[in-house]
């Protein structure tokens, strides 16, 4: 049976329904499809897709989230490609969708993340899984207890230094903390030394993605920001969206207890 979708993106999208050769380029979503039960329906997923630990082994993978391997997914067959605008390129996602149907997620806020796990869960036949999977999102984040408005420098990447502003999915989830964002800018803007040393943030959170940022930085930023608390902290808990939000409330509450 063909039915027809909407991405995020407002494309279109007609499909087999329900798929059957599912592969996923966003680990985040790849986590998601996992939670819903997809665990025969997928069949490719990205090197970068580490959860569940188990699917590096058992599944095809395509390459990464920016480096398709097309002669890998031409050979899967996959009857839905599920992707993301911002993690994923834009040239490899336009040769997919001249032979496969694409559905593409699009998210910077709380309600994005939501209608994504909507969104996936329908087209996928997981309805019912993808809004229990929603409720226990909303009443876990009930449990958080909220940071003090202290403002925060979250760093994505170094040499540039790389942070995350607004418009970003990070951004939103440092507001659902109530942490303030120094950043104004949208996206990731680059930062030199001076400029971060005249920011004098709070915290400057060091993600452990994209760029491992570890013990042996928290020092170097001292230097350029003495003021400020350097703290290491998980990415995938302020950046995955999807069911690794789950369990992001009792990380968040810890981080809380151990910086405050």
């Amino acid at each position: 049976m063909q039915r027809t979708f909407i991405d995020q993106l407002n494309q279109s999208i007609s499909i087999s329904f329900p798929p059957r050769r599912i592969i996923s380029l966003v680990p985040s979503q790849t986590e998601l499809l996992a939670a819903l039960g997809l665990q025969t329906e997928v069949v490719g997923i990205t090197k970068f897709c580490v959860h569940p630990g188990e699917w590096l082994k058992t599944k095809a993978i395509i390459g990464g989230t920016k480096n398709f391997n097309f002669d890998v997914i031409d050979t899967l067959q996959p009857d839905l490609i599920i992707g993301n605008k911002e993690e994923n390129y834009q040239e490899g996602i336009v040769e997919l969708q001249k032979k496969y149907p694409v559905w593409m997620s699009d998210i910077v806020s709380w309600n994005d993340v939501l209608a994504m796990i909507k969104g996936i869960g329908e087209i996928t036949a997981k309805d019912a899984e993808a809004c229990e999977t929603i409720d226990k999102i909303q009443k876990s984040f009930e449990s958080i207890t909220l940071f003090d408005s202290q403002s925060v420098l979250y760093l994505i990447w170094r040499k540039p230094w790389m942070v995350a502003g607004r418009d970003t999915f990070i951004h939103t989830t440092l507001e659902k903390l109530n942490l303030k964002n120094v950043i104004q800018s949208s996206r990731y803007p680059e930062l030199s030394a001076d400029e971060i040393n005249q920011l004098k943030p709070d915290y400057i959170f060091l993600s452990s993605e994209p760029y491992p940022f570890q013990e042996k930085h928290i020092e170097e930023l001292k230097q350029i920001s003495p003021s400020s608390k350097i703290i290491l902290v998980d990415g995938e808990m302020f950046s995955w969206y999807g069911s690794r939000m789950l369990h992001a409330p009792l990380y968040f509450n810890t981080l809380r207890d151990i910086i405050c």
